[in-house]
């Protein structure tokens, strides 16, 4: 009887752990299709942003093709010839081949129409420095001069009213020494020049301003016997 009894308690137990393995292998079964898109369709997504094209900005007077580089404008710098003339009547000498020809011939510095008609030489306040602008006019005087050996010229130098009447004529005399180191650099034999000084005392131009001191500042080229 023991026995009997121990084997339905054996087999009672045997069942009861059967069903309990068969409801946990149901818990385990897959959702289906319907419970997982709603599962799914629950679940946040991250959106996803595409880049904004990056615009580069064009000027509207300067249009500029894509995949080239603009090529930069350097600024052009105006240039100008220095002028002949320095706020003087004296302008440099301008020969023409026929012009350069005729300064040879003896007695051409008595045409008003030749470039030796140009005889003075103007300078700055307190200078015995010749300015380049002046240059052509002494080497019109110089070929001439070495091409005519028997003319002689006296440079007279000139000074404007300011400063002592011996500072002016030491300044006059400097300015025509320039004048005549200049030829004398070109070839003109000493023997056809003379330097002298007038100082204040032969204005070219009466009256005490700027205009009338910048014409009395100069050198005038004379030839003997005119």
């Amino acid at each position: 009887m023991m026995k009997q009894t121990s084997l339905a308690l054996l087999a009672s137990l045997s069942i009861g752990l059967l069903l309990a393995g068969c409801a946990s292998v149901q818990s385990e079964a897959p959702i289906d299709e319907a419970t997982s898109a709603r599962v799914t369709s629950a679940t946040p997504t991250q959106p996803v942003t595409t880049p904004a094209p990056v615009v580069t900005p064009t000027r509207p007077d300067r249009p500029e093709t894509p995949g080239t580089t603009a090529a930069v404008t350097q600024p052009v710098v105006e240039t100008r010839p220095l002028p002949t003339t320095a706020l003087t009547p004296s302008t440099a000498a301008a020969t023409t081949p026929a012009a350069a020809a005729n300064i040879t011939t003896p007695g051409a510095h008595k045409d008003p129409a030749s470039p030796l008609a140009q005889r003075v030489i103007y300078f700055e306040f307190d200078s015995a420095v010749i300015d380049p602008r002046f240059q052509p006019v002494i080497d019109v005087h110089a070929t001439y001069l070495k091409a005519n050996p028997g003319f002689k010229v006296i440079l007279q130098g000139h000074a404007d009213e300011r400063g002592s009447r011996e500072y002016n004529l030491a300044l006059g005399q400097r300015r025509a020494e320039s004048v005549r180191q200049a030829l004398s650099l070109l070839g003109v034999p000493d023997g056809q020049m003379e330097a002298v000084s007038f100082g204040e005392e032969k204005p070219a131009v009466q009256g005490s301003n700027e205009e009338a001191w910048r014409m009395n500042r100069r050198t005038e080229i004379h030839y003997v016997g005119e």
